[in-house]
Parts: structure tokens; C-alpha cells; sequence
């Protein structure tokens, strides 16, 4: 039954596209594991969002959108099965759809969904694709990222990244990647490509690249989830007890991140009250577990880092000296220039934003594209007093944010100035 007789193109496309944010894992998750097939789920799952567009702006929204989308999508792939000319190849896999298919009309309600979701993530971690390439794969399909948010989170150019998804598509099917989670002995490096992957859900969750809200929850709760279940696989991991640490001390914050007009409040004008102090406690005994086991690595150490400020009763108290030496030791593991940056933010607070600016001269280059670099650039020369080169680097990151509530935040500081 439809929610509204007819609704406008418009209320119908952002429908679609809520829809795709929060569903396109599972969704695809269960489109691959009946087809077997990658670019065809794929494929099949874009056709039937564009069949919906049409549909629901016609006819309304469905009592059950993403089951709607399942169902159309499946008959799309069926359409498909029966068009190929290598049908018997994938005889098993057409009956597979169709008896799904003659279930669901058979009760007339809309398909249940499987999660798939960590299966997902193990095929998109196939050590026959590069790292880089497993990590952006996997936060398209997963979490429903665009081209250009994931472009973002790498630094790279929307065209690259589209490029490198398009070949990593066609590589799992020509190869027949397994859709599977393979046994703890064949993990391999796919384990280290599965556990980023699930920050960087989460950290796309906690500051969001594109959007009016600065904040996803439905990305962080869903990658705290699936690092829980990877807890439950590997649970005498090191890294993996600091990842879910890392991100539960991260999440602890949410409460106080935020103003009554859902704005972002900077760390340092936070309400630590606010904090939800069972994530912190919970968060703190799992980074005590990892570190006990004497095998450091980065998310251990970021974990640290987040553990330090919620130590500190307010921001002036917090450890900034200790969290400039673990920026140190976390840039020895990943030579990253972003934790150079935030080894720079640190140090503005250790010693003063004349040494921060100072440090930011070697990452320029690599950084210039990156919004949080002009922001914390701008912050330094706001503290250093020097009001004109503050409020170029503010509109800098202004006109690089992607998100409208960091751009409201930077022109409210940029206004601070003037």
C-alpha cells in the first residue's frame, strides 16, 4: 500500500536518495550473494532506482522502499539471466532469483533484506585488488558514498577515483572473487583492508563530507556494529580492540559535537558533560586489552589519542605534549600527511600556533586541496593574531567544504576575526 497517493519528482528522487544512503549495503549485499555477479548487482540496483524515481513519483512512496527496491532490482537481473547467452552458466543462480521472486508474490508482502554486509566487505577486500582501490570500493558499495566524497577522503580527483572503481568492478567479476568471508588462515592482508574500511565508515559518519547535517549516526552505529563483529572473528586482535576503541571514544563525543541548531561545536567549546561516559569507559578497557598485548599499531595509537581527551576535565587540561609524541609514532606506521596536519593541531596547543604554522610548510603541497588543512591553518593564524592571512585561509576552506554546517562554523569563526 503507498504512504501518499503521488508525490512530486523532486520528494521522490530525495526519497531515492536517503534510501541509498542507508541501504546500498544490504541491498547489494543480497543482490550479490543471489547473482553472484558484481557489475550485474550493481547495475541491476541503479536500474531499479531509476525505476523507482519513476514509479513513486507516479504512483507514491511504498509501504516498504528498500523491499520495493530488492524485488525490482531481482526482476531486473532475471530479465537479464534470461537474455544471456551464456545461460547455463548461470542456470542456478536464474533459479535462485526466480523462486525468491515467486515467493514474494506468492504472500504479496516485500522481501526481507539479508545483511550481507560483512561478506560485502571481504569481497570488496580481495587481496587481488590494490589497498587503496579495496578501501574506496568498499565505501561505495557499503555505505552508499559518492564518487567525490570517496574522492575526498583520498585526496584524489573525482575522474581518477571514478576510473579506479569501473576497473575494480570488472576485475571481481573476470576474476570470480568468491563472494565469501574466507577462513582466519586466508585472511591475510584483507583483514588490515577490512578493519580501514570500517573507520573510514565511521569517520565518514562522524564528519560528514557532503550534506546539510555535519553528522551521519546511521554510519557510525553501523561501523561500531561491523567492528564488533569483526571482534567476534578475530577477538584476540590487537588492532581490531583498538579500532572498535577507537571508535567508540570517538563516538562518545557525538552529545556535546553538537548545537540545539544541529551546528558543530568546536572540541574546545564542548560541554564534556555531555559525553556519554559508558562509551568512554567501555572504549578505555578495550585499548587497556589491546595494549596489553604489546602489538602497537595505528589504531591503537589513534585510540590513545582520542583516550587522552576524554581523560581531560576540559581542553586546556588535556595531554597535548603526549598527543604530539603519539602523532610522532603513528606517522613511523603510516606516512600519512593528515596526521601531520593533526600532530600540527596538537602542537598549536603544546607550545603555540607560531611552531604549528611552521610545521604545516612541509605538508602544503600534498594538503592543499584537503578543507581541514586551510581550517586548521586559518585557526593557527586567527590565534597568532594575524586577522588578514586568517581570513584568507578561511575562505579557502570555506569554498573546499563540501558539508553546509562546516561552512557555517568557518564563517562564523571567519566573522569572529573581523
Amino acid at each position: 500500500m503507498n504512504a501518499a497517493a503521488s508525490m512530486t519528482e523532486d520528494g521522490a528522487r530525495k526519497a531515492i536518495e536517503t534510501l541509498a544512503r542507508a541501504e546500498t549495503g544490504r541491498l547489494l549485499g543480497a543482490l550479490l550473494r543471489d547473482t553472484r555477479d558484481f557489475q550485474m548487482a550493481e547495475d541491476c540496483l541503479q536500474e531499479a532506482m531509476a525505476s523507482a524515481l519513476e514509479h513513486w513519483s507516479r504512483n507514491g512512496l511504498p509501504s516498504a522502499p528498500a523491499g520495493w527496491i530488492l524485488q525490482t532490482a531481482r526482476r531486473k537481473a532475471i530479465d537479464r539471466f534470461r537474455r544471456d547467452r551464456n545461460f547455463d552458466r548461470k542456470a542456478h543462480e536464474y533459479g535462485v532469483l526466480l523462486e525468491l521472486d515467486q515467493q514474494t508474490a506468492a504472500t504479496d508482502d516485500p522481501p526481507a533484506i539479508p545483511d550481507e554486509r560483512l561478506r560485502l566487505i571481504f569481497t570488496c577486500c580481495h587481496p587481488a585488488l590494490e589497498s587503496k582501490t579495496r578501501v574506496a570500493l568498499t565505501l561505495r558499495t557499503l555505505c552508499g558514498l559518492t564518487t567525490r566524497e570517496i574522492a575526498r577522503a583520498f585526496v584524489d580527483t573525482t575522474e581518477a577515483m571514478a576510473q579506479r572503481l569501473v576497473r575494480a568492478r570488472h576485475k571481481i567479476t573476470k576474476a570470480g572473487i568468491p563472494f565469501e568471508i574466507p577462513e582466519p588462515e586466508h585472511w591475510g592482508e584483507r583483514f588490515k583492508s577490512v578493519l580501514a574500511v570500517i573507520y573510514l565508515t565511521f569517520n565518514e559518519g562522524y564528519s560528514a563530507t557532503e550534506g546539510a547535517a555535519p553528522l551521519r549516526r546511521d554510519l557510525c552505529l553501523e561501523a561500531i556494529r561491523l567492528g564488533r563483529l569483526m571482534l567476534e572473528l578475530a577477538p584476540r586482535d590487537a588492532e581490531c580492540e583498538g579500532l572498535v576503541a577507537l571508535m567508540l571514544l570517538n563516538h562518545a563525543r557525538t552529545p556535546g559535537r553538537l548545537g540545539p541548531d544541529g551546528s558543530i561545536i568546536a572540541l574546545d567549546r564542548q560541554d564534556r558533560g555531555l559525553w556519554n561516559r559508558v562509551e568512554i569507559a567501555e572504549g578505555q578497557a578495550l585499548l587497556d586489552q589491546a595494549l596489553a598485548r604489546k602489538q602497537t599499531g595505528p589504531f591503537q595509537l589513534q585510540a590513545a589519542i582520542s583516550a587522552l581527551h576524554a581523560d581531560a576535565p576540559d581542553h586546556r587540561s588535556t595531554d597535548w605534549r603526549q598527543i604530539v609524541l603519539l602523532y610522532d609514532a603513528l606517522y613511523g606506521f603510516v606516512r600519512n600527511p593528515v596526521f601531520l596536519l593533526n600532530r600540527a593541531v596538537a602542537l598549536s596547543f603544546a607550545t603555540g600556533p607560531e611552531q604549528a604554522l611552521e610545521a604545516l610548510c612541509t605538508i602544503e603541497t600534498d594538503l592543499d586541496a584537503y578543507q581541514p588543512f586551510h581550517a586548521a591553518r586559518a585557526d593557527f593564524l586567527r590565534r597568532a593574531d594575524r586577522p588578514i592571512d586568517a581570513r584568507q585561509s578561511y575562505l579557502r576552506a570555506i569554498e573546499l567544504s563540501g558539508n553546509e554546517s562546516d561552512r557555517l562554523f568557518l564563517s562564523g569563526r571567519m566573522q569572529e576575526i573581523e
